[in-house]
């Protein structure tokens, strides 16, 4: 009988469910669940009842009991700084995603779900790579002043998973290669991946790098601050703006990219200007990370929803194409960069950290 691992990934409105034998995946599902129905809970853990019954019934569609379930692998939450890698999920994790002690994201029920799936089989349960890793120099920490500190938040489980796929394409390892990799969805990462560790990278959520489809990236400091004190927004409010109704979306009206890239073909004068102030903004950035990596990099790598597109690409690589090889992977990998994890723990190609 063949060893499965159940992946587990939960997003702000639904949950993806996956089977992986090996590295092979044989089934994927998904269930997505009404704002309605979620907005009765204020805290993201107590949703686990109502997100439990949907994904018993796919395991049981897919005739679980008949199969050897050695792992389950869930998704990661934003916790505090944390080595990358693959850790077991213990009850110092659970009890912080189940308080909320570093936030109330969708993804705390990550790991929650994959303890509970791990008790039932008598199975390990992982967490990979979550958002928050962190092995930032002590320069990249800087921001300007002391009483901030910049913080390491990106799209990490996506980013090592390609970089580690293309490092092996080169007959390499991630640990001995190094990339700029970037990732280009609703927020855009631009990380400096050296030997396997994200050592710089913008804060993709709130207050680094390009503006997104939907998030505002770096702002003028002096007009933010007298956004904040207008008295138009409460702090909420204005968080919720700059992560959510800001980018594309904001100048606009549309954060879809392939409804952008429509609007552009139809005549959107204005739709074609700041599409193409997104590039440039990407852009600057990948230039930025490639000077404090002193040229030194295999490759860049795009990758993320946005590089499908190939106008956005093609247009792209005309800034970047100097700076050395460039790599295009669309989509993400999140999926089987969980599953994979999982293996490599059970293998023995990693060593499980514990939180």
């Amino acid at each position: 009988m063949e060893e499965v691992i159940i992946v587990i990934n939960p997003g702000s409105t639904s949950t993806k469910m996956a089977l992986f034998e090996g590295d092979k995946k044989i089934a994927e599902g998904g269930v997505t669940h009404s704002i309605t129905e979620l907005a009765q809970f204020d805290n993201v853990a107590d949703q686990f009842d109502l997100r439990m019954k949907d994904i018993d019934a796919w395991l049981d569609a897919q005739d679980i009991k008949n199969k050897n379930v050695v792992a389950v692998s869930g998704r990661g939450a934003p916790l505090g700084p944390l080595e990358g890698g693959v850790y077991r999920v213990n009850q110092k994790l659970l009890d912080d995603v189940r308080t909320m002690k570093y936030s109330n994201h969708a993804s705390n029920l990550g790991t929650i779900i994959a303890s509970y799936l791990a008790k039932r089989y008598k199975v390990e349960a992982y967490m990979v790579d979550p958002i928050t890793i962190d092995n930032f120099t002590d320069y990249a920490r800087v921001s300007g002043i002391p009483e901030i500190q910049r913080k390491c938040r990106s799209h990490s489980l996506n980013l090592k998973e390609v970089c580690r796929r293309e490092a092996d394409k080169m007959g390499r390892t991630l640990e001995t290669s190094s990339f700029i990799g970037v990732h280009m969805g609703g927020g855009v990462s631009v990380a400096a991946i050296q030997e396997g560790l994200i050592v710089d990278v913008n804060d993709a959520l709130l207050g680094m790098g390009p503006f997104s489809p939907d998030r505002a990236g770096a702002l003028p400091i002096g007009a933010l601050v007298k956004l904040a004190f207008s008295g138009k927004y409460t702090e909420k409010e204005l968080l919720d703006k700059l992560s959510r109704q800001s980018g594309l979306l904001a100048y606009i009206g549309e954060a879809d990219l392939r409804k952008v890239e429509k609007m552009i073909d139809g005549g959107d004068g204005k739709a074609e200007f700041y599409y193409n102030a997104m590039i440039y903004q990407i852009a600057k950035e990948i230039g930025g990370i490639a000077a404090i990596m002193k040229g030194k990099f295999d490759a860049i790598i795009l990758t993320g929803g946005m590089a499908h597109s190939e106008r956005l690409v093609n247009t792209l690589k005309e800034y970047i194409s100097f700076l050395g090889k460039v790599i295009v992977v669309p989509g993400q990998f999140e999926m089987e960069a969980l599953a994979a994890g999982a293996l490599r723990a059970l293998h023995g190609k990693e060593i499980p950290k514990e939180y």
